[in-house]
C-alpha cells in the first residue's frame, strides 16, 4: 500500500528546534492511541500474560519494559494513567517498534484492574527488593499471569501490594541495592516465559 504524505521542506534550525537527534527528517503522526485492559484480555493467547505497572515514571523504562513484555509473549502492558509515563517519543524509541505491535493501556486505578485481572483467573504477582519470597519459587507454568512492577523509588504502592496474590524479590547478589524497573520485569518475564516452556 502505498500512501502520499505530505513533504515540507525546512531549514535546519528548525528542525534541531524541534529535535536534536533528527537525523535531519522528522515525522509528525497522531498522538498514541492506547488500548482498554477489557482490549489485551480479549486479545490474550492462553494462559495470559500481562504486565501492570504501578507508578513507572521514566520513559525509557516504559519503552523497555513494553519491548520485554513483547519478546516474552505478553497479552499487553496497563499502566496508570497518573503519576507514571506516557507513551512519549522517548518511551517510542526505547520500544525498539514494540509499541507499534503490543497494546498499552491507562487505568485510573491500578488496585481495580488487579481485581478485574483475578476475575478472568489471573494470578497477581508483585515485584518487590524488600520480599522474602523469591522468584525462583515461583511455580505458574500453566496459570494466567499479571506481572506487577513498582515505581523506579518507591517500589509497589501499600494497596497495590496488598492486592498482589504474591509477592517476590529476584534474588541478587548482596552489593546491588536494587534493579531499575525495565530490567525487573525482564528477569521476571523471562522467569515465567522458561516455566512455560518446559
Amino acid at each position: 500500500m502505498h500512501h502520499q504524505l505530505p513533504i515540507r521542506e525546512v531549514h535546519r534550525a528548525e528542525i534541531e528546534g524541534i529535535s536534536a537527534n533528527s537525523q535531519g527528517i522528522i515525522l509528525a503522526i497522531k498522538p498514541y492511541q492506547y488500548s482498554s485492559f477489557q482490549e489485551i484480555t480479549e486479545r490474550a493467547n492462553h494462559p495470559i500474560l500481562i504486565v501492570a505497572l504501578d507508578g513507572v515514571t521514566d520513559p525509557r523504562n516504559l519503552g523497555a519494559i513494553v519491548r520485554s513484555a513483547a519478546a516474552f509473549g505478553a497479552a499487553g502492558v496497563v499502566m496508570t494513567e497518573r503519576r507514571a509515563a506516557a507513551m512519549t517519543a522517548s518511551a517510542w524509541k526505547s520500544s525498539a517498534g514494540a509499541a507499534a505491535r503490543l497494546p498499552v493501556a491507562q487505568v485510573t486505578n491500578m488496585a481495580r484492574t488487579i481485581e478485574d485481572a483475578k476475575k478472568i483467573g489471573c494470578f497477581v504477582i508483585g515485584l518487590d527488593g524488600e520480599s522474602d519470597e523469591t522468584l525462583s519459587g515461583m511455580k505458574v507454568a500453566k496459570e494466567n499471569v499479571m506481572v506487577v512492577v513498582g515505581s523506579e523509588g518507591k517500589g509497589l504502592s501499600r494497596l497495590v501490594r496488598e492486592k498482589c496474590d504474591l509477592v517476590v524479590s529476584i534474588p541478587m547478589r548482596a552489593t546491588t541495592e536494587s534493579l531499575n524497573a525495565s530490567v525487573a520485569t525482564s528477569i521476571a518475564l523471562f522467569w515465567v516465559d522458561e516455566q512455560r516452556r518446559k
